[in-house]
């Protein structure tokens, strides 16, 4: 994917929406958000929180709503982007006709109503249960700069790395077996 430095770079590179996309662009300016680039598009953002994005694909284009699990949408106009989405709605077009500029407006004036609110869904975090194997405590015990290199890793790496050494079949092919 080609790296995309601005706004105006992301619209030309998305040339058959490109009037539609400059629409919602001058739509969403009329606000108060600030225009920024996140993940090589168009993202929208109020004091730093992300509000709306704007996306350009093969036969549609669309407004992302971050939060937009909480929007009214009385004209019916919003989407869940997949299934097990939580909080983000999509607003899908597939022509610069399909915008209904007071519509938009309205959408994303209620978005930032929401966010100086402080609507916001923050997802459950499953925290993963590390089980330290035994052989890997004795070693953390008897190594203070092993433990310490352990204790800075992430939760996730806590787990990849006890779960592996938990299922090793034999001694030398886990890692603790090699430090000897």
């Amino acid at each position: 994917m080609k790296k995309i430095d601005s706004i105006d770079e992301y619209i030309e590179s998305n040339s058959h929406f490109k009037a539609a996309l400059e629409v919602l662009r001058q739509i969403i300016n009329s606000t108060q958000l600030e225009e920024t680039i996140k993940w090589h598009s168009p993202v929208y953002e109020l004091n730093g929180k992300k509000l709306v994005g704007i996306g350009a694909f093969k036969n549609h284009f669309s407004l992302w709503f971050f939060n937009g699990v909480f929007l009214k949408d009385e004209s019916k106009l919003l989407e869940k982007a997949q299934e097990t989405t939580k909080a983000l709605r999509q607003m899908r077009f597939e022509s610069l006709e399909d915008i209904d500029e007071n519509v938009v407006l309205s959408y994303i004036k209620e978005a930032i109503e929401n966010q100086k609110l402080g609507k916001e869904l923050n997802p459950e975090r499953k925290g993963k249960t590390v089980v330290i194997p035994k052989e890997l405590q004795k070693e953390l015990k008897a190594d203070s700069a092993f433990l310490g290199a352990f204790k800075i890793i992430t939760p996730g790496r806590h787990c990849e790395y006890c779960k592996y050494i938990a299922t090793a079949k034999r001694e030398e092919t886990n890692y603790l077996g090699w430090k000897r």
